[in-house]
């Protein structure tokens, strides 16, 4: 909750996808099967093409399989939801148990007739098949008696979804000047990171690939790869400098103990400085809203983010201290500290307390810890002032204590400018307000950043202001819109609910500036005039949903663009002279040919009059509906609320969902009011009603959908996370007659509870429409509301059977949350499994767990919406 991310393996932050494959062994334990490994069915131009050890391994001699039955998974897949119940026989089988992490006791068996060779328990891990394994311990589950059939079922889930996880991510874009050819042309060169889910070493391979970039003086561009991918091991930051003659590059050794600093040039490595052995700060912070890697003008010093360094405790005894009643002393003093509780930025941020900024000095090697940043802020995302004197950057106030900041647009902060001279500290934005995102013109005379609120909403629409460098005034290029026209189709602006504005974003004239940002239920690319305050769409009405910026310089744009049937392509653009942006034209530099099988539409729910809310005229719901062939219909339906709830599911490519579509469902994912994207006006209107509107807008789209699409009304599940488990657990309770299974993961299920546990209280009182201070206690009528609109309270009237995934490291929602809903249904004797991974954070994210989440939950899902409800006592599959 808060975090936004959509299930199974999409969107965390908008334009940052959450990224995971996995192999079928990896989720099948051995599987038995003629092809140890292939080629993915499915068209393969992606982005980069196949990581180089993919190719190494295709060319690799194929080991003798051993003897099994072959794996079909493409025959399989094309039954799985149409007749599902074939492949959910439970009827008889050897049953096991086993408890979730934390509550003890050996896996116990029950039923059957002894143990099938291969399959035997060791403690609470399964050794085959592995679903529920990377430890996920697994609560109750029952086997089936058709072990064809079950293995059949569970490789065309791992195939596909492997298949459909290897399309490359572009994380990172830089642009670097080359020469000017006869003809009056110029060449650049375009540096790619990416991340490629890697089966085989279970992580998510990361490399880079260099382009060829050939603008003519006509302003037409071409592309054309100009080296081989290299992998980047060990890699935590990368960064061009602004002619693009040196890139420094941070990286952390195989042993996890040093960092090294490095600056590569034309001549080879000219600058490398173990930051570890320095002893300066902590480890630097490589991901996140802190994290940065920003050159100065000059090109001779490297501005970056660490954790504040910490005394190194000192052993319990020490043998050549000073004297006996010294060392006593000593200890003494050191007892008072050591087990001091430090506090850190919550959710994904757990290692995170005490940013300070540094500085490396390219040429003296050398690194200062800056010092005049005011005490009761936290610095981050910085950069150099124009003339190299000061380091401009992002302070986020943290008394009296801090509140997490992961997905939270809503804190306090303020871009600060630190003289170096002086170490005197200006405010540069307003006072109380939430201000991120600096950045500079390339004439150094403007800087544009976001602003928002302090309060309120998680996450909000925002202003993008622009502050002039000399004079230090500040004026709104565009400003929050309340109510945007309705109509997916009017194409006008619906506000910036973006969180980050790109590293590079400013036009070469100094006055345009572009971004991504979600309109309704699409992300596109926005430019913005600084002095006209006016804003074009430059991808309204494109084929692809999502646009996403990477970088742009000299005028060069460089972006990435998706669908929910169509991974990433890499596209590049010159921006046309102002006045004449509607004849930019993109040229693909990698391409991506649709997914086979899936077709999608974005609907659009007229609300009743009655569901209107006061403050809101008329308008429509949004969801985006996957589908997959029409000769299969009528389909079964995957409802998906996204999480947040202030959140979006936009029209970009989700693997998970493509997955899930592949395999015979339909895929419906509501924007309920309180998504980003549709004004600020339709996110205030969901506070108050947590539970209520965001439930009726849920319900009301699947029943417009039932009624307009080609779908089975009969066979009906539910599946989402965090804000989005939420919804799906409320809409159990009240709908019991329409849901057949529920899927969640990270599940909010009782706010009451949550209060204390959550890394940012203050949501569970906004949400509520309650006052919100720092020192603010709970009163009985609080909690009471609280657990009025939690599931907790209807979880007696839940019929149909829940899967939960939790993890054991969520700071935002409390695993014991899920455990609390599982023991009442258990209780009631409810079909329902939990599963708990001890490292999993809110997310459920890593190659591993994400693969295996997937897994659990469309096996769940297969094998519940194709057979009458289980009879009481029947626990799991």
């Amino acid at each position: 909750m808060g975090l936004g991310w959509s299930p199974l393996g999409s969107c965390g932050q908008h334009g940052e996808p959450l990224r995971a494959t996995v192999e079928a062994a990896s989720l099948l334990g051995p599987v038995h099967s003629k092809r140890v490994w292939s080629p993915p069915p499915v068209p393969f131009s992606g982005i980069l093409g196949p990581s180089p050890r993919q190719l190494e391994d295709w060319h690799q001699p194929r080991r003798p399989a051993r003897p099994g039955p072959p794996s079909h998974a493409d025959a399989a897949c094309a039954g799985l939801a149409a007749c599902p119940a074939q492949q959910a026989q439970t009827a008889t089988g050897c049953a096991w148990r086993s408890r979730p992490h934390g509550l003890g006791g050996q896996a116990k068996r029950r039923g059957g007739h002894g143990v099938p060779r291969g399959r035997r328990s060791r403690g609470r891990r399964w050794e085959e098949p592995r679903f529920g394994g990377q430890g996920g311990h697994v609560a109750h589950c029952r086997w089936t008696s058709s072990r064809t059939q079950l293995a059949s079922s569970l490789r065309a889930i791992a195939a596909r979804y492997q298949e459909l996880s290897q399309f490359p991510t572009v994380t990172h874009a830089a642009l670097g000047a080359g020469p000017t050819t006869s003809a009056g042309g110029q060449t650049f060169l375009l540096y790619t990171e990416c991340s490629q889910p890697d089966p085989g070493r279970r992580r998510c391979l990361r490399f880079s690939r260099h382009y060829s970039v050939h603008r003519s003086p006509g302003g037409t561009v071409s592309v054309s790869r100009a080296a081989l991918s290299a992998e980047l091991q060990h890699q935590l930051l990368g960064q061009l400098s602004p002619t693009g003659r040196h890139r420094a590059v941070l990286t952390r050794c195989p042993d996890q103990r040093h960092e090294l600093l490095e600056v590569w040039g034309s001549t080879g490595r000219s600058c490398s400085v173990d930051l570890t052995a320095l002893g300066k700060h902590g480890e630097v912070y490589t991901e996140g809203p802190f994290a940065c890697l920003a050159w100065s003008h000059a090109e001779t010093r490297l501005l970056y983010v660490a954790e504040k360094s910490q005394p190194t405790p000192r052993p319990r005894f020490s043998w050549d201290g000073p004297g006996a009643a010294g060392a006593a002393e000593e200890e003494e003093e050191e007892k008072g500290e050591r087990f001091l509780y430090h506090e850190d930025w919550g959710e994904a941020l757990s290692t995170r307390s005490v940013p300070v900024l540094c500085v490396l000095d390219v040429q003296e090697s050398s690194v200062t810890v800056l010092e005049g940043v005011p005490e009761d802020v936290s610095p981050g995302q910085a950069l150099w002032s124009p003339d190299d004197s000061g380091v401009v950057f992002v302070g986020w106030w943290h008394v009296p204590f801090r509140l997490g900041l992961s997905a939270c647009s809503n804190r306090r902060s303020g871009i600060f400018y630190l003289d170096l001279a002086s170490r005197r500290c200006e405010l540069l934005s307003a006072e109380h307000r939430a201000a991120c995102s600096p950045r500079l013109s390339p004439d150094g005379r403007r800087l544009l950043y976001l602003e928002g609120a302090v309060g309120g909403p998680h996450r909000q629409c925002l202003q993008l202001r622009v502050l002039t460098w000399h004079t230090r005034l500040t004026a709104t290029v565009l400003d929050v819109v309340r109510e945007p026209p309705d109509g997916e189709g009017s194409g006008a602006f619906t506000g910036i609910y973006a969180d980050a504005l790109p590293p590079r974003c400013w036009a070469a004239d100094s006055r345009r500036a572009l971004l991504s940002t979600p309109q309704r239920s699409r992300t596109d690319l926005l430019l913005a005039d600084t002095e006209a305050a006016t804003v074009t769409n430059l991808t309204a009405g494109s084929p692809e949903g999502c646009w996403v910026l990477l970088t742009t310089q000299w005028d060069l744009l460089v972006a990435t663009c998706s669908a929910p049937h169509q991974p990433p392509s890499l596209v590049v653009a010159v921006l046309p002279p102002a006045g004449q942006e509607p004849t930019l034209r993109w040229v693909r530099a990698e391409d991506t040919a649709p997914v086979p099988g899936i077709s999608w539409k974005t609907l659009s729910v007229q609300l009743p009059c009655d569901e209107q809310s006061p403050p809101l005229r008329p308008q429509a719901l949004e969801a985006v509906l996957l589908s997959p062939p029409a000769g299969a219909a009528p389909h079964p339906l995957v409802v998906c609320p996204h999480g947040g709830p202030h959140a979006v599911f936009d029209a970009r490519w989700r693997p998970s969902m493509a997955a899930l579509c592949q395999l015979g469902f339909a895929v419906l994912m509501v924007n309920y009011r309180g998504s980003l994207g549709f004004g600020q006006a339709a996110i205030d209107s969901l506070l108050s009603r947590v539970g209520e509107q965001d439930v009726a807008d849920t319900q009301l789209a699947v029943e417009r959908a039932l009624q307009s699409e080609a779908l089975d009304p009969c066979r009906v599940a539910l599946l989402g996370g965090s804000h989005g488990a939420f919804i799906a657990l409320h809409l159990l309770a009240r709908h019991p007659e329409r849901y057949r299974a529920c899927a969640v993961r990270s599940p909010v299920t009782n706010l009451a509870t949550l209060l204390g546990t959550s890394d940012i209280p203050d949501w569970r009182y906004t949400a509520l429409g309650l006052p919100y201070a720092f020192e603010r206690v709970p009163r009985a009528e609080d909690l009471a509301a609280m657990l009025l609109h939690s599931p907790i309270t209807g979880a007696s009237r839940v019929r149909a059977p829940v899967l939960l995934c939790v993890g054991g490291r969520d700071r935002r929602v409390c695993p014991m949350q899920a455990l609390e809903f599982y023991r009442v249904l258990r209780a009631r004797d409810v079909p329902v499994r939990l599963l708990w991974y001890p490292e999993g954070n809110h997310a459920l994210s890593g190659v591993e767990t994400e693969a295996d989440v997937f897994g659990n939950c469309a096996r769940w899902i297969i094998q519940h919406l194709g057979q009458s409800r289980a009879a009481p006592g029947q626990h799991g599959p």
